[in-house]
């Protein structure tokens, strides 16, 4: 990782090699292949750092609130990969769905986090490519189909650049994941329609290891900037009048999933 004195930042990854495996040929190799397989493979990749170079330039989203005991107007920013985590080279990338835990595992060794709800309505809100949702029904969480999805998706963007939203749902963060009654479940929300409206309720309902093509995974450095200071994601969620600047919930306690 690396902060330069414009507080912007770029992700530092390993060096993938010479011989990188692109996201048709991910997909390709894990076609048949059910959640758990598929996870491992591109937690592996990723972690080696294979990915598209302009996922590792983040963009900077900015939020403010109002300290309601002083009066005082709050500044805060931190840095989000402009697309969702994706395998491959910079000619030839797929985006790739992930179970939270294989997430949790990428954004810990990149020193990232997860969004909250709060923080992908902000990101929609800031993005520079917003394009219609595309749902698919059939096959949902089959590998075929998320290539598919991928590929539609990249029909629309038609190579436009920058902070791109409203392609998927988001894997988050979420108060309620804690507190519901059955253990093990995933937070879900987003894919906003061009008019703002979020497709996707947060729903925490699915087992964690549900994966489909309409998921995606955003990675949020761990830093946050309020007024200036640069705090741990985590010091601002147990903050309570900071807490406000990234999560709308009752509770904003839970900060990363188990794996």
């Amino acid at each position: 990782m690396q902060l330069d004195a414009q507080k912007s930042f770029r992700l530092k990854t390993k060096d993938a090699g010479i011989e990188r495996m692109t996201g048709r040929e991910f997909y390709k190799l894990a076609v048949a292949w059910k959640w758990k397989e598929r996870d491992s493979l591109a937690v592996k990749e990723i972690l080696s750092g294979n990915i598209p170079s302009f996922l590792k330039k983040f963009v900077r989203i900015n939020v403010s609130i109002i300290d309601s005991t002083t009066g005082k107007e709050i500044h805060a920013y931190y840095f989000v990969a402009p697309d969702y985590l994706s395998v491959g080279t910079d000619d030839n990338w797929a985006r790739i769905p992930l179970s939270p835990m294989a997430a949790q595992k990428i954004a810990d060794t990149f020193h990232c986090f997860l969004p909250t709800r709060k923080m992908v309505n902000d990101i929609y809100a800031q993005a520079v490519i917003k394009l219609e949702p595309v749902p698919m029904y059939a096959f949902r969480d089959s590998t075929i189909t998320m290539w598919q999805h991928h590929l539609i998706v990249e029909g629309q963007r038609k190579l436009q650049k920058g902070l791109i939203a409203g392609i998927k749902k988001d894997v988050v963060i979420s108060g309620l994941v804690p507190r519901y009654p059955k253990p093990d479940h995933e937070a879900i929300y987003g894919w906003h329609k061009l008019d703002g409206k979020a497709i996707q309720p947060l729903y925490v309902g699915h087992i964690n290891w549900w994966v489909d093509y309409s998921h995606g995974i955003r990675l949020v450095y761990e830093k946050v900037y309020v007024d200036g200071k640069p705090m741990l994601y985590s010091e601002v969620l147990a903050n309570p009048t900071l807490k406000r600047l990234l999560c709308d919930e009752e509770f904003c306690d839970f900060y990363k999933y188990p794996y």
